[in-house]
Formats: C-alpha cells, structure tokens, sequence
C-alpha cells in the first residue's frame, strides 16, 4: 500500500491540485524539473524548502498515477 503523507491535496490551495505538504509547489512542478533534467539538488536549490523526501514521494506518487489499467470493450 501507497502512503503518501507528503502528497496534499486541499481546494483552497492552488485549486486542488497535488501539493507537497500543503504548500503551493505542485508535484507537477516537482516531475517538470526533474523530466528537464534538474536533478534533486538543483530543485531543492530552487525551492529550500523542499527536502529530498519530498522529491522522493513525487516520483512515488507519479509511478503510483501511471499504474493505469486497460479495459476492452
């Protein structure tokens, strides 16, 4: 089982959107950098606020999104 206790979600905080800890740094944000190839200490650079963890549990949590299954009709 998944746990995410650094993966927030609130609608009044940046419309609801996955947040890292209630704060308004998206996790789309995080995986954006890190796609573009900003590696976790440029990121935490960035925002230092941010611990690795954080970082971490992204990525989790996106691994998590694209478990998807396949229904045929």
């Amino acid at each position: 089982m998944l746990t995410l206790d650094r993966i927030t979600s609130n609608p009044n905080v940046m419309n609801g959107k996955a947040c890292i800890r209630g704060m308004r740094i998206t996790v789309s944000i995080v995986l954006n950098f890190l796609a573009n190839g900003v590696d976790k200490k440029g990121i935490i650079e960035l925002y230092p606020y941010l611990e690795p963890e954080d970082i971490d549990q992204c990525l989790q949590y996106a691994a998590y999104l694209a478990e998807e299954e396949l229904f045929t009709i």
